[in-house]
C-alpha cells in the first residue's frame, strides 16, 4: 500500500511530467508554424516565386486554417478526450510538416502549409485545458508560464537549428528534422499522459457539456476574459508585428545581408525569451501572487516598460543601440503568453477552457498574422509614396505600430477592475489580498 507521502509525491511527478511535455508540444508547434521564415528565400527561388507569392504561400494559408479550425477543434476538446485530441493534432501536423519537406510544386506545398494549420489547430487549447486539470487554481499561471517556455525554444529551432540544416543539407531537410520527431512525441504522449478528470482541481464543476453559445455568452459576461483576450491580442499585435519587419528593417537600414540579420535577434529570442518566461514562472509561484489582480498589474507593468525600447529600436539609427533595446524589448513579447494562459483558465469553467483559449488564439493570430503585416506594408507604403518603400518609410512604420503596447496595458489594468469576482464565478475560488474567497479544491 502506497503512503500519503509516496502518492503526493507521484502526483507531483506526474503534473510536472505532463507540464514538461505539454512545454516540448508548444516548441514542435512554434517550430513547425515559423521554420518557414527561415527557408523562405530557397523555397522561393526553387518554386519561382514573387516576393508576395512567397508571403502568401508561406503564412495565410496557414493563419487562415488556424484560426477557422481552433473553435471547432476546441469546442470537441471541452467535450470528448483531450490527450487523444491532441495527440491527433500533433501527429497530422508533423505529418504535413515533413510532407512540406517533400513538396516538389507550388500546390504540394500549399497542401502541407494548409495541412498544418489545421492540424495546430487542435494543440494548444487542449494542452492548456489538459494542465488546467493537473493544477490547482493559484499554480496555474505559474504551469502555464512554464509550458510557455516552449515559445521561445520553439522560435529557437525554427531559427538556429533549421537554419543550420538547411544551409547543411538544403531547405527540405528542415522540415524533414522537425517533422518526423513530432509523429514520434505523439506516440510516446499517447503512451505515458493520461486524460485527468475535468474540474477535479476546482472548488465547482460540472459534467454538462455548454454549447458553443452558451460559451461565448459565457465569455462575454467574464468581463476580465474578455480584457485578457483583448490584451494577449494586442501584445501579438505589438510585439509580434514588430518582430515580423524586423530582419527587413535591419537588412534596409544597416546593410546587414540576412544572416547578419538574423544573428542580431536569434540568440535574444532563445536566451532573453527564457530568462523573461521562466523569471515570470517563478515570480507567479510566490504565495503573493496567488491574488490574479497581481498578476495581471504584472502583466501591464511589463508590456508598459517594453513599449518604451520598442519605440527606441526603431527609432535610433545606432545598430549598437537597437541591440541593447531588442535585449530589453524581445523578452517581453513572451513574459505574458504563461501567466495570460493562466489565467484565461481560471476564468472559464472546466467544459469551457479549450474554447476560451481558442477564442484568444483565434484574436492574436488575426492581430499577428493578418492585421500586423498587412498593416505595417501598407503604411510603409504610403509614408514611401511614389518612391518605393525603402528604409525610412518601414522606419515610420513600425514608430506607429510601437505604442500599441500601451493598448494593452489598458486591458489588462481593466480586467483587475472584476477579475476576482469572475475567477470565483468560473471556478468557485480564487485568493484575494491572501485571502482566500471560496473553497480551495
Amino acid at each position: 500500500m502506497i503512503d500519503t507521502a509516496e502518492s503526493r509525491a507521484a502526483d507531483i511527478a506526474e503534473r510536472w511530467y505532463v507540464v514538461v511535455v505539454m512545454c516540448l508540444v508548444y516548441a514542435v508547434n512554434i517550430a513547425d508554424r515559423y521554420v518557414v521564415s527561415t527557408v523562405l528565400e530557397p523555397i522561393r527561388l526553387e518554386l519561382k516565386l514573387t516576393d508576395a507569392g512567397a508571403g502568401f504561400l508561406t503564412g495565410v494559408p496557414l493563419g487562415l486554417f488556424y484560426v477557422s479550425f481552433g473553435i471547432p477543434m476546441s469546442w470537441l476538446a471541452d467535450r470528448r478526450n483531450r490527450r487523444n485530441i491532441l495527440v491527433a493534432s500533433l501527429i497530422a501536423w508533423s505529418a504535413f510538416t515533413a510532407a512540406c519537406g517533400l513538396a516538389r510544386s507550388y500546390w504540394q506545398f500549399l497542401a502541407g502549409r494548409i495541412g498544418v494549420g489545421v492540424g495546430e489547430a487542435g494543440g494548444t487549447p487542449p494542452a492548456n485545458s489538459i494542465i488546467a486539470d493537473y493544477f490547482p487554481a493559484d499554480r496555474r499561471p505559474m504551469a502555464l508560464g512554464v509550458f510557455a517556455l516552449g515559445a521561445p525554444l520553439g522560435a529557437w529551432l525554427g531559427a538556429n537549428v533549421a537554419g543550420a540544416i538547411a544551409r547543411d543539407y538544403g531547405w527540405r531537410a528542415a522540415f524533414l528534422a522537425l517533422g518526423i520527431p513530432g509523429i514520434l512525441m505523439g506516440t510516446l504522449i499517447f503512451l505515458t499522459v493520461r486524460e485527468p478528470r475535468r474540474g477535479r482541481m476546482d472548488a465547482v464543476s460540472t459534467t454538462d457539456a455548454p454549447s458553443l453559445m452558451e460559451s461565448l455568452r459565457f465569455l462575454w459576461r467574464q468581463r476580465a476574459a474578455f480584457h485578457v483576450v483583448m490584451g494577449t491580442g494586442v501584445c501579438a499585435l505589438w510585439g509580434w508585428g514588430l518582430i515580423w519587419f524586423t530582419p527587413a528593417f535591419l537588412m534596409r537600414t544597416y546593410n546587414l545581408d540576412v544572416g547578419a540579420a538574423g544573428a542580431v535577434t536569434g540568440n535574444i529570442h532563445l536566451v532573453g525569451g527564457i530568462i523573461g518566461t521562466a523569471g515570470t514562472a517563478w515570480i507567479l509561484s510566490r504565495p503573493a501572487m496567488a491574488d490574479p489582480r497581481r498578476v495581471v498589474w504584472l502583466l501591464a507593468l511589463g508590456v508598459g516598460l517594453a513599449t518604451v525600447p520598442s519605440f527606441l529600436a526603431y527609432w535610433t539609427h545606432s545598430l549598437w543601440m537597437a541591440k541593447t533595446m531588442f535585449w530589453l524589448f524581445i523578452p517581453a513579447i513572451y513574459f505574458y503568453i504563461g501567466p495570460a494562459m493562466g489565467l484565461m483558465q481560471n476564468l472559464a469553467p472546466p467544459r469551457m477552457r479549450a474554447m476560451f483559449t481558442a477564442w484568444s488564439l483565434v484574436v492574436g493570430n488575426v492581430f499577428n498574422l493578418i492585421i500586423a503585416p498587412q498593416g505595417v506594408g501598407l503604411l510603409s507604403d504610403w509614408f514611401a509614396g511614389s518612391g518605393g518603400a525603402d528604409a525610412h518609410s518601414l522606419r515610420l512604420a513600425l514608430l506607429v505600430l510601437a505604442p500599441t503596447g500601451l493598448w494593452a496595458v489598458y486591458h489588462f489594468r481593466m480586467a483587475s477592475k472584476t477579475i476576482v469576482a469572475d475567477q470565483q464565478r468560473a471556478i468557485g475560488y480564487v485568493v484575494a489580498d491572501g485571502r482566500p474567497v471560496g473553497n480551495p479544491a
